[in-house]
């Protein structure tokens, strides 16, 4: 179990593809060459099943004809060296390998390990005659062993296949002809044809006109979103119902999904306190147990009259064959590891399980408004520019230094401009952080953004900002006020039945946003949150969340894992919207949602919470058991095959409770 907890963590290497034919092939073609694929799959599958049960198997035949001859079959034969060589044989398929971990344990330091455990347990049997159950401990054990590092490989593939879904080649176009080559030597520039129910093999620029593609491997749905000329198109989507050609931008390595998958393979090295807890209860445990079993076989020599050594020896083997802790060592991060893997397939990655720990005991979600509760989609809804100005010159200039801004808000002025006027040189541009843009042209200046810029330059306007409901782009130049935009943004249509959830387990809601307040009210009164607050500097947002923490509230801040960096820093756990386009979302926050959906943070918080409730059911289920068992093993009322339930099959049971949450719907 500790050699299968080891494989956990060791998971930076690539993983291959679970299925070589559905790679190798487009979607739509060579079936009977798929079916066959299938076929030689499964057959290997089954004999590798087959080979790993191999041990266990010719151990349990060996094991059910000795107890046979022993009790059931009378012959003369099996007596003496005969009987002790039939279960020494019945033993080893199954204890060599335990030997030699605990051999190279010991090797390296660790006296006290499982391993250990066993092979005193066990060897002690045999001294004292109890050979069927000296084989029938170590036969269970390596059973369970067996059936944990399945649930552990099993848990491990179920991500990789989820998330690796690039195939092994694709098409590349060579002089108008198509070529099948491998998708690790495609360099960037090379076009891509991909036909319809293909998966795209690496990131690119969209060269067709359009597409419709899946985007289920990097979101967990499957709902098919359209793309245009020009747009991102990434590794993992599947192509709709056209042919169509991209051009590759990133090398296969360096692929959105190649980033994803190693963040989800990596998150189990970052541990929850439950599995660092466990992990240092269990090198202090081990080594009290041995002891006490040494005590519970010599002390009673001195209190105990009729003292038979063979009777103690064999209760302080039971002893030690039930406080075996394999059930909590590997049950604990398997639970983690299948709450990671139930969000990755929801399209919520975690960048740990001490994260997906945080998450559960969150109070209160602090949500950024621009992007997280509205669409970040910005459209100007009215351009007012004052009499005395040129309003076509005012717009080619506001439109000029928007165009070095990539806020959502200088894209829709842009879009609503259009192309820039090359003839436009502005000269000292700077960006004021939270209020907007500064130049100068023709030695005049030109003020563009909220109305806290006008005001920090003394520029008085005739107008309310706060009368106007959408958000409000100022304009001032020669030193006087121009006008202005109104700029509107729509509500996400999950929004509501976020704030639902989120009240519904119990979470308060609040809203900060650089917008204006009366924009940022409008918004949260027709979500029904009750606490929002406009006009906010990055400062004011990080005061804002100083204000919560001093009340003693655990926090998780939603935003765009870029400019709420101080913010995200400050919380609990960090939540990044949009993973999906935000290589920077990735590597700041502490969860990431790929899909922009706010829907998803409740979602997220609900798989926290549930893990944390799979991982404490196991470390009660085994620690009541175990202390049962010891307490009736001490007093010599429990035999070896109770302590083989209270090892072996509290391990299953715990094993089978954290796979449950993989197959949870949330």
């Amino acid at each position: 179990m500790i050699h299968q907890d080891k494989e956990i963590k060791n998971t930076k290497s690539k993983p291959k593809p679970s299925c070589c034919c559905s790679h190798d092939e487009p979607a739509n073609s060579h079936n009977n060459g798929h079916d066959h694929g299938d076929h030689d799959h499964e057959q290997s599958a089954e004999v590798g099943l087959f080979k790993l049960f191999l041990p266990s198997i010719i151990s349990f035949i060996l094991l059910i004809i000795g107890i046979g001859f022993d009790n059931y079959f009378q012959q003369n034969w099996f007596t003496g060296y005969v009987r002790i060589a039939w279960y020494v044989i019945a033993y080893l398929p199954v204890g060599l390998p335990v030997l030699r971990e605990a051999y190279e344990s010991i090797a390296k330091g660790d006296i006290f390990s499982e391993f250990f455990l066993m092979c005193i347990a066990t060897i002690g049997a045999f001294a004292i005659g109890e050979y069927p159950e000296g084989v029938a401990v170590m036969l269970f054990y390596t059973i369970g062993e067996t059936f944990q590092g399945m649930a552990v490989n099993r848990a491990k593939t179920s991500i990789k296949s989820l998330l690796d879904q690039r195939p092994d080649e694709v098409t590349v176009l060579e002089n108008n002809v198509g070529v099948r080559v491998k998708a690790k030597d495609v360099k960037i520039g090379a076009i891509i044809q991909l036909k319809a129910g293909e998966k795209l093999g690496l990131d690119g620029e969209l060269l067709s006109d359009s597409a419709f593609v899946n985007t289920a491997a990097l979101t967990g749905e499957s709902k098919p979103a359209t793309k245009k000329k020009g747009e991102t198109v990434l590794a993992g989507m599947i192509n709709g119902n056209t042919l169509i050609e991209v051009k590759v931008t990133t090398a296969y390595s360096d692929s959105k999904l190649s980033k994803i998958l190693e963040l989800v393979q990596n998150a189990t090295t970052k541990k929850a306190p439950a599995e660092l807890f466990i992990r240092k209860f269990a090198k202090i445990y081990t080594p009290i147990v041995v002891y006490l079993a040494i005590a519970i076989c010599l002390v009673p020599i001195v209190f105990v009259n009729n003292y038979i050594f063979s009777d103690w020896l064999y209760r302080a083997l039971v002893f030690l064959v039930i406080s075996c802790p394999c059930a909590l060592v590997i049950s604990i991060p398997l639970g983690y590891f299948g709450g990671i893997g139930a969000a990755s397939r929801n399209g919520i990655l975690f960048k740990g399980s001490n994260f997906l720990d945080s998450i559960s005991t969150i109070q209160n979600v602090v949500v950024d408004k621009t992007g997280t509760m509205t669409e970040g989609v910005f459209k100007v809804q009215e351009v007012i520019i004052k009499p005395e100005y040129d309003k076509d010159e005012i717009l080619k200039l506001v439109n000029a230094l928007e165009n070095r801004s990539t806020h959502p808000v200088a894209t829709a002025i842009h879009n609503h401009v259009g192309s820039v006027d090359s003839s436009v040189e502005l000269k000292n541009i700077e960006e004021i952080s939270g209020h907007g843009l500064k130049a100068s042209y023709n030695e005049k200046e030109l003020y563009v953004g909220n109305f806290k810029l006008l005001d920090k330059f003394g520029i008085s306007y005739d107008i309310d900002p706060s009368s106007i409901v959408y958000t409000t782009i100022a304009i001032a130049y020669e030193g006087k006020f121009a006008g202005y935009f109104t700029i509107a943004d729509e509500i996400k249509e999950d929004a509501q039945e976020t704030v639902s959830k989120l009240k519904s387990l119990g979470v308060k809601l609040t809203m900060l946003s650089g917008d204006k307040s009366n924009v940022v009210q409008f918004v949260a009164n027709k979500l029904g949150i009750t606490k929002a607050f406009g006009d906010l500097l990055p400062e004011d947002k990080v005061n804002k969340v100083n204000e919560i923490k001093a009340e003693n509230e655990t926090i998780a801040f939603v935003g765009d894992g870029v400019n709420d960096a101080p913010v995200i820093a400050l919380s609990t756990v960090g939540i990044a919207m949009g993973g999906l386009g935000s290589d920077a979302a990735i590597e700041t926050a502490d969860v990431v949602i790929q899909d922009d959906k706010p829907s998803k943070i409740a979602m997220a918080i609900n798989i926290g919470k549930q893990t944390k409730k799979i991982v404490w059911q196991n470390i009660t289920l085994a620690f009541v058991v175990k202390a049962f068992v010891l307490i009736l093993g001490a007093g010599g009322l429990a035999t070896m095959w109770e302590a083989v339930f209270a090892d072996v099959g509290v391990a299953l049971l715990a094993i089978l409770n954290a796979v449950r949450i993989q197959k949870m719907k949330f």
